[in-house]
């Protein structure tokens, strides 16, 4: 099946609720990355949508400002992919798509937690121990992603929180 990467508009937000709801469940809202969305608000030039052929959102990403430390930086996620559509690279056309329009200068770093063998494909790395989450996390599964990555990741420290100032 095809599919389309567009920006993500107001109108399509109960949809993206009813895809999320469908792919994680009732759950997903007591996630520690939930924290960091509650009061924030997401950059929307980031964030996108897969379409089908028959215009039904088929996958999600956004992308929401934090801090870590005193440092500005993004949260990835969720990222959605319908049942349906998984394994056909709609994830991956998805953040490819929001990775590529962040402006590195102004956010140059992202956060995410998630399974490293998937996100490592795009650049992502274990976080250092000096970066706190707001809630418990498996410290495998916190990833960063940033064009310094190598020369200062390891100088980021500090509690994650989030940033709608940055907006």
């Amino acid at each position: 099946m095809s599919f389309d990467i567009i920006l993500a508009e107001p109108q399509h937000q109960t949809a993206i609720n009813d895809l999320l709801e469908h792919c994680f469940g009732p759950g997903r809202l007591a996630r520690t990355a939930e924290r960091l969305r509650e009061g924030n608000v997401p950059i929307g030039e980031l964030s996108h949508l897969a379409m089908d052929d028959k215009n039904a959102i088929v996958g999600a990403i956004s992308f929401w400002p934090i801090r870590i430390g005193d440092a500005p930086a993004l949260l990835l996620g969720p990222l959605a992919v319908h049942h349906a559509m998984q394994g056909q690279g709609v994830g991956l056309r998805l953040m490819q798509a929001g990775l590529q329009a962040i402006d590195a200068a102004r956010f140059p770093h992202v956060l995410l937690v998630g399974d490293l063998p998937y996100y490592a494909r795009i650049g992502f790395e274990i976080a250092p121990p000096s970066i706190a989450m707001p809630g418990p996390v498996d410290a495998t599964r916190l990833l960063l992603r940033g064009a310094d990555m190598g020369a200062d990741g390891d100088a980021l420290s500090g509690m994650v929180r989030p940033a709608p100032d940055l907006c």
